[in-house]
């Protein structure tokens, strides 16, 4: 692959990570409620769904993909199910002023295997993400044409472009959720999150 294909491909790709999505729209709210506690769990799971959309694109299975119905729908209302879950954690959380010391990710029912199994069932699940790799990406990229270098190549740029962007949302979040301090503050943040996570809900179930 080309240097200047590479770069192609970066620049489209990190424009798809970072532009809003239900996705983004979860790592923004889950980071403004919980800070940066099992991040890279979260952001692990949204990085190998990609590689696995991307791993169908590239091997020519991408028409075997959009066959398969019944499992999508599957993982489609299972991505749906866990953002409805993960705004209920948030509307109904205790409203601690942020500088106390949050309750444990066990606690929550928040252990790193489920983070991670959520979002990647939220990627799976996510039409953005869907659209990008099996009717976008081939329009950018020839994929009939990749070598194995190539793959390889493309590869290292999702698994670095993707936590690097993702983390500076959390980064971000986490920051903006200091300047919270009362507990109706952390209230407000709380519920206005769950709020944003069940919406980010409906638009994986009805798309």
């Amino acid at each position: 692959m080309s240097l200047y294909g590479l770069l192609v491909f970066s620049a489209v790709y990190l424009l798809a990570v970072a532009s809003p999505g239900p996705g983004v729209a979860a790592v923004i709210a889950r980071s403004l409620a919980r800070g940066t506690r099992g991040a890279p769990a979260f952001i692990a799971g949204f990085l190998v769904g990609d590689l696995i959309w991307f791993g169908f694109a590239a091997t020519g299975l991408a028409a075997l993909a959009q066959s398969a119905q019944t499992v999508f729908v599957v993982v489609k209302y299972a991505g749906a199910a866990y953002l409805l879950f993960l705004a209920y954690k948030l509307w109904t959380a205790p409203a601690a002023p942020v500088s106390d010391a949050g309750p444990d990710l066990a606690e929550e029912g928040q252990k790193p295997l489920q983070l991670f199994l959520g979002s990647l069932a939220l990627t799976l699940a996510n039409p953005k993400t869907m659209v990008f790799f099996l009717a976008l990406l081939p329009t950018v990229v020839p994929l009939e044409k990749i070598t194995l270098i190539g793959f390889a190549e493309m590869v290292v740029a999702i698994v670095l472009l993707l936590p690097l962007t993702l983390g500076a949302y959390v980064v971000l979040a986490a920051r903006a959720r200091r300047i919270f301090k009362s507990a109706t503050a952390v209230r407000r943040i709380n519920r206005g999150t769950g709020a944003a996570m069940a919406c980010a809900a409906v638009a994986v179930a009805t798309r």
